[in-house]
C-alpha cells in the first residue's frame, strides 16, 4: 500500500480534515512542557556532573544523559501531536503514565518536594485525559477495534 491509496497513514503527510482541536493543542503543550523540563533537568544534572559538584559525578553525568534522552521523547510527540499524527498519541500516553509513579515518588518525600508532586499528578492527569478524549482521538485519525471510528 502507499501513501497514496491512505493520505492519513502512519507515514503519510496528509493530515485529517478540520481543524486541529483545542484539546490536542493542549495535549501537545503539556508533552513538550514535560520534555522540556527533563532537558532541563538533565541539562542542570549533566554540567553538575561534569563541574564535580555532586559526591558521584559519574553517576549524575549519566542520569543527565538519561534525562535528556528521556526529554526527546515527549518532545517528538508534542510535535506529532501538533502536525496530527496517529502514532504521536502513544509516546504521549506513555509519558503521562510514567509521570505518575514519579509523582508518587515526590508525594511521599518531605518539604517542597509535596508541591512538585502534586503539580506533577495535576500534569500527567490533565494530560491523560486530554489523550484519551474522543475529540482527540478523532483528530489524530484513531480508529477503534476493528477499524471503526474511536468512540
Amino acid at each position: 500500500m502507499s501513501t497514496e491509496q491512505h493520505p492519513d497513514s502512519e507515514s503519510g503527510t496528509g493530515t485529517p480534515e478540520g481543524p486541529r482541536p483545542g484539546r490536542l493543542t493542549a495535549a501537545a503543550a503539556i508533552a513538550a512542557i514535560e520534555g522540556l523540563a527533563l532537558v532541563g533537568g538533565g541539562l542542570f544534572m549533566l554540567v553538575m556532573g561534569l563541574m564535580g559538584k555532586p559526591d558521584q559525578p559519574r553517576q549524575a553525568e549519566t542520569g543527565g544523559v538519561t534525562l535528556i534522552v528521556l526529554g526527546i521523547i515527549p518532545l517528538v510527540a508534542a510535535r506529532g501531536l501538533l502536525l496530527r499524527r496517529r502514532w504521536s498519541r502513544g509516546p504521549a500516553l506513555i509519558t503521562q503514565i510514567l509521570a505518575l509513579p514519579v509523582a508518587w515518588m515526590f508525594l511521599n518525600a518531605d518539604g517542597a518536594a509535596i508541591p512538585v508532586g502534586i503539580a506533577t499528578a495535576a500534569v500527567a492527569v490533565t494530560g491523560l485525559v486530554l489523550l484519551v478524549n474522543p475529540a482527540t482521538a478523532e483528530a489524530l485519525g484513531v480508529r477503534g477495534a476493528g477499524g471503526s471510528p474511536a468512540p
